[in-house]
């Protein structure tokens, strides 16, 4: 079987992609990072934790697809990571060397790895099993340092480069094909799309798999296996994503919603000592997670996307040992035993000692007929870099006058030929930062539209047109515009908590003093070892700071419940 393979160490892989494109983003421009060479002293002291193995050459390391795998570092020879093609042939990208170590992202959970591994040659390597690696990169912490960012890197270098990823194919602006790519990028899985409405491509490819306009969208996954139309957890449980643990096991503290509240709760409970489980509906980051750019965040004074804060936020947590249960929204909860309950969606459970609410809230929708329709097929409620892409060179309108309109309507003015922004009031100054104020006034493609309400939707397969009326003159306007952006606020997620936990009018869920529990802690909830943090929490402060401060403040609280003094 003849093999595509890059001759040389990972710097001939990085110089092969550097002629091509020059660009400072690129992980593969930032080899010493990337792919770093440890130190001999470094060496000394990984190999406490683990024990020399030899490999023949071409013997495999790691498989895609495995779990739980061990961390190698090159002592002699070489390994070679690699991917394969539509043919089946191995496809090499990246040839580690002496003293460089192989992994990414998933050695720090149990999801399945994306890509293969084999020594290159006859090669001694060091492997150091998975509790024993946990184990180094908590106790050895500037070797931890340098393999966290290496593997931060190289899972951005595998999503820009789409190794080991997955096709989606279907037309660009369906609302089904936008559902999976939002779910595989927010969950920072590998994939590309083939537009069945633009790719001249397209045809072959579903001739070549037997599929009709019917059956789109379509994941196309290793082994040529075709997932067609799959629901979310269909779709996570198929590629790996979703990792297994007993479901009789009683966890000492389970986090409902994986925001940035949640995620605190989880780092500072899994940092603690605290065996930790989140069960998160979608991807990590909740409503924040879709922000294209967090700029009043302190510590991030160029900024930061939601989405990153929040892929951070995940790695720090399992680095810890947090479990993380993806795609599995929970649908209630058994309060009247202990330890809790949690039921999933999918029929399973998951018991705990203590439950941290972090689920945020769902977007508001406008009021407009033929409203559902458009859903994901030109209504949109987040502005990523795959939306800006979908409406590239397109007039669009943002609604809202919020922080997160604002800040949309900045970001998507970078590649729309012009922003329209809706706001029912008369202006922003008493509900957006001054900084996104200023912003939106200065820029020449971004118009305000003070009073204005969206009134009409017109399209056919997806949105065409939009019609907004102003509220003091009753004068409609009609722009042709595929997108709109719906940023109005939201509605707390706690329908599945409403027969157990006291919540407000507004379904917030009441804690401290009007809980009537636990008087000593401002999150606790009505139901003693249950608590609520972030936005979800009635009379909290709706900004990403408080919700972290809120999760990471919580966990003393669950501390004295578990471990009352005597």
């Amino acid at each position: 079987m003849a093999d595509s393979v890059s001759t040389g160490s990972a710097s001939d892989t990085a110089s092969s992609a550097l002629d091509t494109a020059l660009d400072p983003s690129d992980p593969v421009a930032r080899e010493a990072q990337t792919f770093p060479r440890l130190s001999p002293e470094m060496i000394k002291r990984v190999a406490r934790y683990g024990s020399e193995e030899r490999f023949a050459a071409r013997a495999p390391v790691f498989s895609r697809g495995d779990r739980s795998v061990d961390f190698f570092v090159v002592l002699e020879g070489s390994i070679e990571i690699f991917d394969v093609d539509e043919h089946d042939l191995p496809q090499v990208f990246v040839v580690l060397r002496q003293r460089q170590f192989a992994g990414e992202l998933d050695l720090f959970n149990d999801r399945q790895v994306l890509v293969s591994a084999r020594a290159g040659e006859a090669s001694l390597l060091l492997r150091v099993k998975r509790a024993d690696f946990r184990r180094l990169v908590s106790t050895e912490a500037d070797i931890g340092e340098i393999v966290m960012r290496a593997f931060i890197l190289r899972r951005v270098g595998l999503i820009r480069h789409v190794h080991g990823g997955v096709v989606v194919v279907g037309p660009a602006h369906s609302a089904n094909t936008l559902r999976l790519q939002q779910f595989l990028s927010r969950n920072a899985y590998p994939h590309r799309l083939l537009d069945t409405e633009e790719d001249a491509d397209a045809g072959g490819f579903l001739d070549c798999f037997s599929l009709t306009a019917a059956d789109l969208p379509v994941v196309i996954a290793p082994g040529h296996r075709v997932l067609k139309n799959p629901s979310l957890a269909q779709m996570a449980d198929d590629l790996g994503l979703t990792e297994t643990f007993d479901h009789a096991k009683v966890f000492d503290l389970a986090v409902v919603g994986a925001g940035p509240a949640g995620l605190a709760a989880a780092v500072y409970g899994a940092s603690e000592g605290l065996q930790t489980i989140v069960v998160e509906s979608m991807a990590p980051g909740g409503q924040a997670g879709t922000s294209s750019k967090i700029e009043n965040y302190l510590g991030f004074p160029t900024g930061i996307s939601g989405q990153a804060l929040a892929g951070r936020a995940q790695v720090q947590a399992q680095k810890f040992g947090a479990r993380l249960a993806l795609s599995r929204a929970v649908v209630g909860i058994d309060c009247n035993a202990a330890p809790y309950t949690l039921e999933l969606e999918d029929g399973q459970s998951i018991r705990a000692r203590a439950v941290v609410v972090a689920t945020g809230a769902r977007y508001r929708k406008l009021d407009v007929p033929g409203y559902e329709r458009f859903e994901g097929a030109g209504i949109y409620y987040a502005a990523t870099a795959m939306e800006a892409d979908l409406c590239a060179d397109d007039e669009i309108v943002v609604v809202g006058g919020g922080n997160s309109a604002g800040q949309a309507a900045v970001f998507l003015a970078r590649t729309a030929r012009h922003v329209h922004m809706l706001v029912r009031g008369p202006g922003l100054a008493a509900t957006m930062s001054d900084y996104l104020v200023q912003r939106i006034e200065r820029s020449d493609k971004i118009t305000l539209h003070p009073f204005a309400e969206v009134t009409a939707l017109d399209g056919d397969t997806s949105l065409r047109s939009v019609t907004w009326t102003d509220r003091r003159s009753g004068a409609a306007t009609t722009r042709p515009a595929r997108s709109v952006f719906v940023m109005i606020g939201a509605e707390p997620n706690t329908q599945w908590a409403a027969a157990c936990l006291a919540l407000d009018a507004q379904g917030f869920v009441c804690t401290g003093a009007r809980a009537g529990g636990d008087a000593d802690s401002p999150y606790a909830t009505s139901r003693p070892g249950v608590y609520a943090v972030g936005d979800v929490r009635s009379g909290s402060v709706k900004r990403v700071a408080s919700g972290v401060g809120e999760g990471s403040v919580v966990v003393q609280d669950i501390h004295r419940f578990l471990n009352p003094p005597s």
